[in-house]
C-alpha cells in the first residue's frame, strides 16, 4: 500500500492548520494511501519528519504550513536516495513557492489539488549546507527584511518586507562584492544582490518574471551603488517586473556562484536570516517532484 505523510505546523494559518487535516486525510485515503499525520513542535521538526519519510520510502509528503514549514520539509528531502512526491497546502502569509507553481493560496482549493495525478519537477538551490526554493539576497535591505516579525507579516502581508526594507534606504551604503559565477566574475560596489529561483519573492510576483521553476538557473540581479532618487526608480522597476532592464542593475544567469565581500555581510534565504558571506550557491535541476493542477 502507498504511504503518505502529512507534516502539519499547528501554528500556521492563524492556528487553523489542524482544521484541514481531516479533509486531506480523506482525499489521500481515497487515493489508497496509508496516511501518517505528524505535527511540528519546534524548529527543524519538519526536516526530521521528511528525512524519516524518505528513509522509509514514503510515496508522498504533504507540507501543511507556511514558507518556513515548506523550506524545512524540502531540506529533509534534498539529496535523499529516495524522494517522495511533494504536496503543498500553503498557510503562510507570502507562500512564494506555491505562487510560482500556481498552486491556489486558498487552503481548501490547494487541498483539492492533492486529487491531481499531475506533477512537475522543480529546481532546488543549494546554499552552503542548506537549501532554498525562492531567493537569496545580500545587503542591508536583505538583513532588514530578515527582521520582519510574524505579526507584521500577518498584518501587512508582502508589504511588510517592502516597509522594513524602506527603513534602511536613507542610511544604507553600497558594499564591495565579488561574485564568481560559472566562468565569469562581477566585482564592484553593490547596494543589493539577489539570486532568484522563481518569479515570486516576498509576495511580489514580478521581481523575476522570466524565472521558471525548472529552468536550471539562478536569475541574478546586482543593484549597483545608486543615490536615493535612483533607488526609488529601481523599486518601481521591481513592482513593474522590469528590474533587469534598469541601467543601474546588472543581470545574469548562473548555475553556480560564489559570493564574497571584504565587509561583514549577512544573507537572507527565503525570507529568513542566512549565513555570513562567503557563500556558495548552486542549482539542483528538477530535483523534487511536486503535485500540481
Amino acid at each position: 500500500m502507498k504511504q503518505a505523510m502529512i507534516i502539519v505546523n499547528p501554528s500556521s494559518g492563524k492556528e487553523e492548520a489542524v482544521d484541514y487535516v481531516e479533509q486531506i486525510e480523506e482525499i489521500l485515503e481515497a487515493k489508497e494511501y496509508k496516511v501518517n499525520t505528524v505535527q511540528t513542535e519546534k524548529e527543524l521538526d519538519a526536516t526530521q519528519y521528511c528525512s524519516d519519510a524518505c528513509k522509509d520510502e514514503y510515496d508522498l509528503v504533504v507540507s501543511l504550513g507556511g514558507d518556513g514549514t515548506l523550506n524545512e520539509t524540502i531540506n529533509g528531502m534534498v539529496d535523499q536516495k529516495h524522494r517522495p512526491k511533494l504536496g503543498i497546502v500553503p498557510l503562510g502569509t507570502v507562500n512564494d513557492f506555491a505562487r510560482a507553481l500556481n498552486i491556489s493560496l486558498d487552503p481548501k482549493e490547494a487541498i483539492e489539488t492533492l486529487k491531481s495525478d499531475l506533477t512537475k519537477k522543480v529546481d532546488i538551490g543549494s546554499f552552503n549546507e542548506r537549501y532554498f526554493v525562492n531567493i537569496v539576497a545580500v545587503g542591508s535591505i536583505a538583513e532588514a527584511t530578515s527582521e520582519v516579525s510574524p505579526e507584521q507579516k500577518t498584518k501587512f502581508g508582502p508589504l511588510a518586507y517592502l516597509m522594513e526594507g524602506a527603513k534602511t534606504l536613507a542610511s544604507t551604503n553600497a558594499y564591495p562584492l565579488r561574485i564568481e559565477y560559472d566562468d565569469k566574475v562581477w566585482e564592484g560596489e553593490s547596494f543589493l544582490f539577489l539570486a532568484a529561483l522563481t518569479k515570486s519573492t516576498a509576495g511580489f510576483e514580478k521581481l523575476s518574471p522570466e524565472a521558471k521553476v525548472n529552468d536550471g538557473v539562478l536569475h541574478c540581479y546586482v543593484v549597483k551603488n545608486v543615490n536615493m532618487i535612483r533607488m526609488a526608480s529601481i523599486v518601481t522597476s521591481v513592482l513593474r517586473g522590469t528590474l533587469k532592464e534598469d541601467k543601474d542593475v546588472e543581470y545574469f544567469k548562473a548555475k553556480k556562484l560564489h559570493v564574497t565581500s571584504s565587509e561583514k555581510l549577512h544573507t537572507n534565504v527565503d525570507g529568513e536570516e542566512g549565513d555570513l558571506l562567503p557563500v556558495t550557491m548552486e542549482v539542483k535541476p528538477q530535483h523534487i517532484e511536486v503535485i500540481i493542477d
